[in-house]
């Protein structure tokens, strides 16, 4: 089974950071196939970031569905593009922050996804009620910029471990949800420094992208992820044409 995981983003070492972590999770007859973004922003903090990654996210997905991925995993907690992902692509497409609330809502009833910008508190709590979680979940932001967590001289780590203390003594949260891939890497560390359930989104994926195949499942080709339809596309976009995209 070939998985490809697509970073949305620019910074390959997030790319490398995701994948580490779904490499530690995946079955042993399971590829991971990363690529990273080669076009968009460095980071995705916010709609306009998040508007802008999407024609690079495509294209990887499609470059990945052609080298014979089975499954996709949109290594983005905004799942980024997730819609769109799924009308182009005939493999399952799995965003990461569906992924993490379908395996937490399974292990706790009250629980806090923490993230890292308050610009991007606010489309997680979209999310979270696009999802049917709203009530269970509460989103809080860190305030760390994202490209901080891979600074070592950043007080990014502590600024994160605050949120989720606050969350546990304030929220009353069961379980934590780490709103951002490049976050993954810490997992281990998290759950044994607080004793509660840590739930990474590319780790679920993983698992739920495994499921799926395994099942013989593939996105539905009938109403909203039907085939985009064939139309001219003009400038910069030229590229994107659903035939040629695919082509």
């Amino acid at each position: 089974m070939r998985i490809l995981l697509i970073n949305p983003n620019t910074t390959q070492s997030m790319t490398a950071t995701a994948a580490d972590a779904a490499r530690r999770v995946a079955a042993s007859g399971t590829e991971i196939m990363a690529l990273t973004s080669a076009m968009g922003p460095a980071s995705i903090e916010g709609y306009y970031d998040e508007a802008l990654a999407v024609p690079g996210l495509l294209m990887a997905l499609a470059q990945g569905e052609k080298s014979g991925a089975d499954a996709a995993i949109i290594a983005c907690f905004d799942d980024t593009g997730l819609d769109a992902a799924r009308a182009l692509a005939n493999i399952p497409v799995i965003g990461i922050c569906e992924a993490a609330l379908s395996a937490v809502s399974f292990i706790a009833q009250r629980v806090t996804i923490v993230t890292t910008m308050e610009r991007s508190r606010l489309p997680i709590e979209h999310l979270v009620q696009r999802y049917g979680m709203a009530g269970r979940v509460k989103v809080r932001a860190a305030d760390i910029p994202v490209l901080s967590l891979e600074d070592p001289q950043s007080n990014a780590r502590e600024r994160l471990r605050s949120e989720i203390s606050a969350a546990l003594r304030d929220d009353r949260a069961e379980a934590i949800v780490l709103g951002c891939a490049g976050m993954a890497d810490l997992v281990a560390e998290l759950r044994a420094e607080f004793s509660v359930p840590v739930v990474d989104g590319v780790a679920a994926a993983v698992k739920q992208a495994e499921s799926l195949v395994s099942m013989g499942l593939y996105t539905a080709k009938h109403g909203a992820y039907a085939r985009p339809i064939a139309k001219p596309y003009t400038g910069l976009l030229a590229a994107f044409e659903p035939e040629a995209i695919r082509a």
